[in-house]
């Protein structure tokens, strides 16, 4: 049988935790992840744990924040005043917002802090500085 390698379209199953157990993300009950490795579509620790697989193989990984959204970094995160930001609704602590740069790009932003005074933004990824743990089938080598 086959194993999966770098240049290939493959399929797989999986199921992400964290290190509490807290599931992030799954295909359960979807269509299975496709992708081709040697992309970078997915992090690079998911991606290293798919080649050399072969189709029905099972296995638990875990990835580091090096291999996965990198570390967390306190320089993305920042808190202005209230009045200099116009949401239109109210924020709360919580809530996605995204950001558009002069240049057009757009940056998402995760609400961390609301005060009378100032709103505290972080455009870390969510699973930054996380271990992240996986359960991959793979299912389709094309």
């Amino acid at each position: 049988m086959a194993a999966a390698k770098t240049g290939d379209s493959v399929k797989v199953h999986y199921t992400g935790t964290l290190d509490d157990g807290t599931v992030f993300d799954s295909s359960a009950d979807q269509e299975p992840l496709g992708f081709t490795l040697g992309s970078g579509e997915v992090i690079e620790g998911f991606e290293n744990a798919v080649i050399g697989m072969e189709v029905g193989e099972s296995k638990t990984i875990t990835v580091p924040p090096d291999q996965a959204y990198g570390p967390h970094t306190d320089a993305l995160v920042q808190t202005v005043a209230r009045d200099q930001v116009r949401l239109g609704v109210e924020p709360e602590v919580g809530m996605a917002i995204e950001m558009q740069t002069p240049d057009g790009a757009v940056i998402p932003l995760l609400i961390t802090a609301v005060t009378d005074t100032t709103l505290t933004f972080d455009a870390n990824h969510p699973l930054a500085g996380e271990q992240l743990r996986f359960e991959l089938t793979l299912v389709e080598i094309g």
